[in-house]
């Protein structure tokens, strides 16, 4: 795991965020996903400087395409915002779980 793998897993793991369970490192088809919380279909993927290149941001792109056509909701977050960002992150994962919407 990264550095802010391993600080966004402390906060999700043993469902420990807001009673919801996520898993880590999880095949989907002919891609491993980040983070995923079976329940809502939410898979959550970290990026690095490498996700930067033009190259690795096409494939991303058609990467995410094809999971939301298979259903999945995607949410991607640079490292930097993980390792910096306080709570900012959480927030986000937060307001896309549709029951937490007012």
């Amino acid at each position: 795991m990264t550095n802010a793998e391993a600080i966004l897993w402390r906060s999700l793991r043993g469902s420990a965020f807001m009673g919801l369970k996520f898993r880590r490192q999880v095949p989907i088809g002919k891609y491993v996903v980040d983070f995923l919380c079976i329940d809502h279909t939410l898979i959550i993927e970290l990026d690095g400087a490498p996700h930067d290149e033009q190259s690795q941001k096409q494939y991303d792109t058609r990467r995410d395409a094809e999971l939301i056509a298979q259903g999945y909701k995607v949410l991607r977050f640079p490292n930097d915002l993980i390792i910096g960002g306080g709570d900012i992150v959480l927030d986000h994962i937060r307001a896309a779980i549709p029951w937490t919407k007012g």
